[in-house]
C-alpha cells in the first residue's frame, strides 16, 4: 500500500528534480532508480539519469556511472568505459573515485597495472580523510610498491585510518608494533590495536591476538586465552587459526591433549590448502594419532603439502617413498623429494640424501656426495649426520682421512643425541673411542677444543631425526604452526 502511494507521487517529484541544469537532482533521480527508492528498481533508467548528471560534470554521477559500467548494470559491462568515468570523477577530486582508480592501478590483474599511479591516487584520497585509502597507502609504503619503502610513513597512515575505527588498519598498526617496523617494538601496543580490530570482527586480528597469547608477548602467556581467539577465527573459516588450534590440541596446550580434536582442526585447514596442516594431518595418519592409521591417506596429504613446496612434507613424502609406505618403494622418488626439501634447508632431508648416496639407493653410490649432504646436516646440528660424517672421516670415504675431524664430529654426536637415544649415543661414544686410540693426547685435546668451539650454522634447524631417514619429521617445527597473519590491503 505504501509502495503504491509512493509510486503515484513519484512523477511530480521527478518533474521538480529534473529542472534543466540541476546535475545534482538528476543524480538523485538516478539513485532512486538504482535503489528502487519510491519507484521501481530500473538500472537502465538509473544509467540514463546518471549520464545526464555526469554530462554536466557532477563527480558523484561520474563515479556512479563508472560503477554501473564496471558491474554491467543497466549497460554492457565495459572496464575501459568504467575506467574513463572513474578518471573524470577522480580528476575532480572525488575521493571515492580516486580510491577506486587507485585499486584498479594497484591490481596486477588490471589494465593499466601501475603501482606508482596507484600510490598517487591513494595519497589524494587519503589526504581527504578516506580511511580505506589511508590504510592501502600504508600498505604500499610498507611493502615499497610503487613508492620507496617507508615504514615510518606507513605507520602514520595506518594510524590515521585506525583512529577512524578502520579494522584492517588497526590490525596493520598492531603488526607494525609487533615487528618494530616504523615504530619501536611494543608488544603491549600491538595487543591493544589487535584487540580493537578483533572487537570489530577482523579475522586476522583474532589470529594475531591468539599468537601473542600463545607466545606471551605483550600479555601473560595463556594458552587457554589463545584457544579462545583462535576458535573465533577458526569458526569464521580462517585456515591459519584452524591449524593453530590443531597444534594446541595436539600438544595439550590450553586444553587437555586431544588428538581427535587436533585432527579435526588440521583437516579443516588442510581442506582449504593449508600446507602445514596438510603435513600434520599426514603425520597423524602415518602414526595413527587421532585417526585410524592409514599410510595411503598419509602419503596423499604429504603429496598435497609437498606440491606446495612445504619442506617438512617433502621430507616426509621422501621417507614414505624410501620405505614403501602407502605406495610402492621408490628410491628415485625419495631422492627427488629429499632434494626438494634439502634445497630449502630441511636437515632431515639433507641427512636422507646422504644415506641414499652412501648406500647407492636410487642413485649411483657416491661417498663424496654423501659426505656433502651429511656435512650440511651436521653443520645444522643433526646428531645422526655428525655420527656418519665422523665415520666417513675415519675411513676416508668421500673426504680425506682425518682423525681430528672424525673425533670432533663423533664427540659432537655423542653430546647431541637425546637421552631417549641412548643406543645411538653409545654408538657415537664407541666410535669416538676407537678413533682416539689412534691419536696422541695432544691431538685428542685439539679435537675436543674444536668440538667445544663448534656452533650450529642455523640453530633453528637443529632438529634430530634419528640415525636413518625412516623417522618421521615432527608434526610441527618449532612455532611454525602459529604464523602471524598480516592484513595486506582493505580490498583483500
Amino acid at each position: 500500500m505504501t509502495q503504491a502511494r509512493l509510486t503515484t507521487n513519484f512523477p511530480p517529484l521527478r518533474l521538480v528534480l529534473s529542472v534543466a541544469g540541476e546535475a545534482e537532482s538528476h543524480y538523485e533521480i538516478g539513485v532512486m532508480y538504482a535503489r528502487g527508492l519510491g519507484t521501481r528498481h530500473d538500472d537502465v533508467e538509473a544509467v540514463k539519469w546518471f549520464r545526464r548528471s555526469a554530462s554536466r560534470g557532477y563527480a558523484h554521477a561520474e563515479y556512479a556511472l563508472a560503477r554501473m559500467y564496471g558491474a554491467g548494470q543497466g549497460v554492457p559491462q565495459d572496464d575501459a568505459e568504467a575506467l574513463a568515468w572513474y578518471r573524470r570523477a577522480a580528476d575532480r577530486g572525488y575521493a571515492p573515485a580516486q580510491y577506486a582508480l587507485a585499486r584498479i592501478c594497484a591490481s596486477p590483474k588490471s589494465k593499466p597495472h601501475d603501482p606508482a599511479e596507484a600510490v598517487t591516487w591513494y595519497r589524494r584520497a587519503a589526504q581527504q580523510g578516506l580511511a580505506n585509502a589511508q590504510n592501502d597507502l600504508g600498505v604500499m609504503l610498507e611493502l615499497g610498491q610503487g613508492v620507496t619503502q617507508n615504514h615510518v610513513e606507513a605507520v602514520a597512515w595506518y594510524r590515521k585510518a585506525a583512529e577512524q575505527g578502520h579494522p584492517k588498519a588497526q590490525n596493520n598498526l598492531g603488526f607494525m608494533y609487533e615487528r618494530g617496523r616504523g615504530v619501536s617494538q611494543d608488544y603491549a601496543e600491538a595487543v591493544a590495536w589487535y584487540r580493537q580490530a578483533a572487537d570489530r570482527g577482523n579475522a586476522d586480528a583474532l589470529v594475531n591476538l591468539g599468537v601473542l597469547y600463545e607466545r606471551g608477548r605483550g600479555v601473560r602467556q595463556d594458552y587457554s586465552e589463545a584457544i579462545q581467539w583462535f576458535r573465533k577465527a577458526a569458526d569464521l573459516g580462517i585456515a591459519n587459526a584452524q591449524a593453530n588450534l590443531g597444534y594446541l590440541y595436539e600438544h595439550g596446550l590450553g586444553a587437555p591433549q586431544d588428538h581427535v580434536e587436533a585432527a579435526r582442526w588440521y583437516r579443516s585447514a588442510a581442506e582449504q590448502g593449508h600446507a602445514q596442516a596438510q603435513n600434520n594431518l599426514g603425520v597423524f595418519y602415518q602414526s595413527g594419532r587421532g585417526v585410524t592409521q592409514d599410510h595411503v591417506e598419509a602419503r596423499r596429504w604429504f603429496i598435497k603439502a609437498a606440491e606446495r613446496r612445504f619442506a617438512d612434507a617433502q621430507y616426509n613424502l621422501g621417507v614414505m617413498c624410501e620405505k614403501g609406505q602407502g605406495g610402492p618403494q621408490d628410491h628415485g622418488e625419495a631422492r627427488r623429494w629429499f632434494r626438494a626439501a634439502a634445497d630449502q634447508g630441511n636437515v632431515g632431508a639433507q641427512f636422507g640424501l646422504g644415506v641414499l648416496f652412501d648406500h647407492g639407493h636410487g642413485v649411483e653410490r657416491d661417498y663424496a656426495e654423501a659426505a656433502k649432504w651429511f656435512r650440511q646436516a651436521a653443520e645444522d646440528g643433526n646428531a645422526a649426520a655428525q655420527l656418519n660424517l665422523g665415520i666417513m672421516y675415519f675411513y676416508g670415504r668421500g673426504v680425506p682421512q682425518d682423525y681430528l675431524e672424525a673425533h670432533k664430529w663423533l664427540n659432537l654426536a655423542a653430546a647431541r643425541f637425546l637421552p631417549s637415544e641412548a643406543e645411538k649415543r653409545a654408538r657415537a661414544v664407541k666410535n669416538r673411542d676407537i678413533v682416539a686410540r689412534r691419536m696422541t693426547p695432544q691431538r685428542i685435546e685439539d679435537a675436543q677444543d674444536l668440538a667445544r668451539a663448534w656452533r650450529p650454522r642455523h640453530p633453528a634447524r637443529a632438529l634430530e631425526t634419528g640415525l636413518n631417514s625412516s623417522a618421521m619429521h615432527p608434526a610441527t617445527s618449532g612455532r611454525s604452526t602459529t604464523p602471524v597473519l598480516h592484513s595486506i590491503a582493505s580490498n583483500r
